[in-house]
C-alpha cells in the first residue's frame, strides 16, 4: 500500500488499483502506464510539480499526451510566474519518487491544479504512488481529495 491508497481506502473513494511491471528503460512514466495498460492515453495523467516566483510548490495534474501549460497553471494559481520544480524538492514535498508521484497523500498539503479535459472522463488515471502502480477514479472524486481546482492548464 501507499500513502495515496491508503488515503482512498480510509476515506471509502470509490477507485480501482491497476499495476504493471515498471521498465526502468520506459521514456515516459505515463505513456508506460497507457501501453501496458492498454489504456487510451488521453485518460492517464501525469502529476507534476512547479514552483512559483514564491517558491511555492503547486500541484498540476495534465494528460499524458501533453505538457503542462506554465503560464496558465501561474494564471489559474494567482501567481506572477512557474517553473517546473526540482525534482528533490518535489519528492521531500510529496513523499514519493519522481515517476511516481501521487497527487494523494503527500506529505505536505499543495494546492492542486487538474487540467480540465480529466472533467467530461468517466474515469482518469493516475499515480498510485509507485512506479507501475495506477489508481482509476472520478476526475471529481480526484479533485475532492486534494481539493484541487480544475482549469486549463494543459498543451497538446
Amino acid at each position: 500500500m501507499t500513502p495515496a491508497l491508503d488515503l482512498l481506502k480510509k476515506v471509502r473513494a470509490e477507485h480501482r488499483i491497476h499495476s504493471y511491471e515498471h521498465d526502468p528503460k520506459a521514456a515516459s512514466y505515463g505513456l508506460e502506464a497507457a501501453e501496458k495498460l492498454n489504456l487510451d492515453p488521453a485518460q492517464v495523467f501525469k502529476t507534476l510539480l512547479a514552483s512559483s516566483e514564491k517558491g511555492e510548490l503547486l500541484v498540476a495534474v495534465v494528460p499524458v499526451v501533453g505538457s503542462l501549460d506554465l503560464k496558465a497553471l501561474a494564471h489559474a494559481a494567482g501567481v506572477k510566474k512557474a517553473e517546473m520544480a526540482d525534482p528533490a524538492a518535489a519528492q521531500r514535498a510529496t513523499g514519493y519518487l519522481l515517476g511516481g508521484i501521487s497527487p494523494l497523500g503527500q506529505k505536505k498539503r499543495l494546492r492542486t491544479f487538474i487540467d480540465n479535459s480529466a472533467q467530461p472522463l468517466a474515469s482518469i488515471f493516475v499515480s498510485a504512488g509507485r512506479r507501475g502502480l495506477e489508481v482509476e477514479l472520478a476526475a471529481a472524486v480526484l479533485a475532492e481529495h486534494t481539493q484541487a481546482k480544475f482549469a486549463d492548464i494543459g498543451r497538446s
